[in-house]
């Protein structure tokens, strides 16, 4: 059956579909979670560029990632709890794919600062004698800029080629922000090259830098068991233990929504997903990173005791 060929000018997100007679609790659990996760991410960039003590290639790094999860779940969540409210809401195209090149940028720079961080912890463990000379200011900038460069530009190449495509009869979209694949389905164009297109970035920025983190890691752990006193070893995976726990959850929620072949109910999987990864993740790097880091906790606690002075 040939689809009607008049052109639709804007699209009907559902938002979360049945789960609207849950909206007013959604709404609160969702929003307090954004707040909590922008205070916290807002926190560790202060934090960082405050402290002299967190002036190191790991802390500037981890500020990068917290500046990734802002301008992320900034683009995304404020949109999604008015859609929440609303029931679903109408959003025109050109604002629906400019909503995902907003999102793509930072989803794909997050990618490659955290295989940059795995590359500093090898570095420093592996080859402490060199870190300082490695790891200069200089090439920390380097390294950060090229990675928000090929988030911009892998983005840019995304951004141009969905908007070559063209939408017809169909234009409601189940879920609660333009993404590629709701975008591609509902597509009357042919979709093949963006299928391909989508593919190979997704392979690019996913995959590799997974395996260069595992490659990493796999020198780290082999440095650490060579360390002679149990405190030594405890000490050097602690650095590394945060990192993998965020890689693990970040990695594992993008693989699941766009490297893995699509299943039955994928659309609510990819809700649930992406729930995770909205609103979860930018709330859980900045917690593990606090909560499992001296120098974290004693940079919030002097903070804490500098505002409290002011007080008095």
């Amino acid at each position: 059956m040939e689809r009607n060929q008049t052109l639709v000018k804007e699209f009907l997100l559902l938002g979360l579909g049945n789960l609207h007679r849950f909206r007013i609790p959604l709404f609160i659990i969702f929003l307090t979670a954004h707040i909590m996760a922008l205070t916290s991410n807002f926190l560790v960039i202060a934090l960082v560029v405050i402290n002299k003590s967190l002036h190191s290639p790991m802390y500037f790094f981890l500020s990068q990632l917290s500046l990734c999860e802002i301008l992320f779940t900034s683009n995304l969540v404020p949109n999604m709890l008015w859609l929440i409210l609303k029931s679903g809401g109408k959003v025109s195209i050109s604002r629906c794919i400019t909503q995902f090149f907003l999102l793509a940028v930072p989803t794909i720079t997050q990618c490659l600062v955290l295989a940059a961080m795995s590359f500093d912890r090898y570095v420093a463990i592996c080859k402490p004698l060199h870190y300082t000379i490695i790891m200069t200011f200089g090439h920390q900038r380097q390294i950060v800029i090229s990675c928000w460069f090929v988030g911009l530009t892998l983005s840019l190449v995304l951004y141009v080629f969905l908007k070559r495509l063209q939408f017809c009869d169909l234009n409601v979209i189940n879920h609660f922000f333009c993404d590629i694949p709701p975008l591609v389905q509902i597509s009357c164009s042919d979709t093949n090259f963006m299928k391909l297109l989508t593919s190979l970035v997704s392979g690019a920025v996913v995959p590799f830098p997974f395996m260069f983190i595992v490659i990493t890691y796999i020198f780290i752990l082999q440095a650490i068991l060579k360390i002679p006193s149990t405190t030594g070893r405890k000490k050097a995976f602690s650095t590394c233990s945060s990192h993998l726990i965020v890689v693990c959850t970040y990695y594992g929620t993008l693989s699941t929504v766009y490297i893995l072949p699509p299943r039955e109910n994928s659309v609510n999987t990819n809700k649930g997903l992406s729930l995770l990864y909205i609103l979860v993740t930018p709330l859980f790097n900045p917690l593990v990173y606090s909560l499992r880091n001296q120098d974290i906790r004693a940079a919030v606690i002097r903070a804490l005791k500098m505002l409290s002075l002011q007080k008095r």
